[in-house]
């Protein structure tokens, strides 16, 4: 094929026809298409966000997606639907995402998924502390879940019973234990049977008060003075960490000791004692790569369901001196973290 410059000559010495040609050539390459991957670029990807309780660690799944190029406001949008610890919501939250037509859906606690799920059969879902999706039926498999749902599974009940086991360190003289608890959240119900044959070997007799609803606290309160305590074990659960700031009040009014679960660094930087289990900000930044993977084209039922792999043990060394109590230099020595 012949040259532009063979026809025409060489600039600027071209006839105005050659030049109208060379415009014209260059608008055709302009509107030739672009791969899919080119036009994605200026999409804003929507993302839907169902809680059951806002809980700090949120922000983690933001900061994973930032690590990954996307930002709120320029090609991202977060559809936030927080049912404020009333699951009874959950489902209406849930059609209400489906009808804005989001990307992707983030469910979180077990409540949240079984409500998306019910909700969409297309659009992908990436739960996170979800127990065991498998006694929930929502997934076929852990290593190939089949359907629109993946996610983070915190499914490991014996960090319940290891939770007493560091608590009878800390308070050596623990003979009567409340375990504070969601009884609705089937990860914990395998937890409480840990946390039994702990207490059996140990010789504490144990006494569950259970919290439903965050309308359900005041009257464990009351039950839990009805009958002396030596210490509390407050099982990881949404509703329960959304309500710290009560518990805190409660436990510290009357010089409880206490631990807490999943989350530990939430738990104690907001004052709480002592607290053991899987880090759930790790687990929200990892669900900002699933989401990353199935915007991208991954299907959610060829991605695992992945496990904890991370546990921290954090300890805050001003709590325990406003109880009155001495912190085990052992135990400090094992600790991820110690707030001074």
């Amino acid at each position: 094929m012949r040259s532009v410059d063979s026809f025409c000559g060489v600039a600027p010495h071209r006839p105005i026809w050659c030049r109208l040609f060379g415009y014209l050539a260059v608008l055709a390459v302009i509107a030739v298409p672009v791969p899919a991957e080119a036009q994605q670029a200026g999409r804003i990807w929507r993302v839907g966000l169902l809680t059951l309780s806002a809980l700090p660690y949120h922000e983690s799944l933001l900061e994973g997606l930032r690590d990954l190029g996307y930002l709120e406001g320029r090609n991202l949008s977060i559809e936030r639907r927080n049912a404020e610890g009333h699951r009874e919501r959950l489902p209406e939250l849930a059609t209400d995402l489906v009808r804005a037509n989001v990307d992707a859906i983030v469910a979180q606690s077990n409540f949240g998924a079984s409500a998306a799920a019910k909700a969409t059969a297309t659009i992908p879902i990436v739960f996170v502390t979800l127990g065991d999706p498998l006694e929930e039926g929502l997934v076929a498999s852990l290593a190939r879940p089949g359907g629109n749902l993946t996610g983070f599974s915190l499914a490991a009940p014996e960090l319940s019973g290891k939770r007493l086991e560091i608590f009878r360190e800390l308070v050596p003289t623990l003979k009567r234990v409340v375990v504070l608890m969601n009884p609705a959240n089937p990860r914990l119900r395998s937890g409480l049977k840990e946390v039994e044959i702990v207490a059996r070997s140990l010789g504490v007799r144990l006494r569950v008060v259970e919290v439903r609803d965050v309308t359900d606290l005041d009257k464990a309160f009351a039950a839990i003075k009805s009958e002396p305590v030596d210490g509390l074990i407050v099982e990881g659960d949404p509703i329960l960490l959304d309500q710290r700031q009560r518990i805190f009040d409660f436990v510290n009014q009357r010089r409880l000791p206490a631990i807490y679960g999943d989350s530990p660094t939430t738990w104690t930087r907001a004052g709480g004692l002592i607290a053991y289990g899987p880090s759930l900000p790790q687990m929200y930044r990892r669900a900002g790569v699933y989401v990353d993977k199935i915007l991208r084209g991954a299907k959610p039922s060829e991605l695992p369901v992945e496990r904890p792999v991370k546990f921290d043990l954090v300890i805050n060394l001003k709590t325990a001196q406003a109880l009155g109590l001495t912190m085990p230099p052992f135990l400090l020595q094992r600790a991820d973290e110690v707030i001074r």
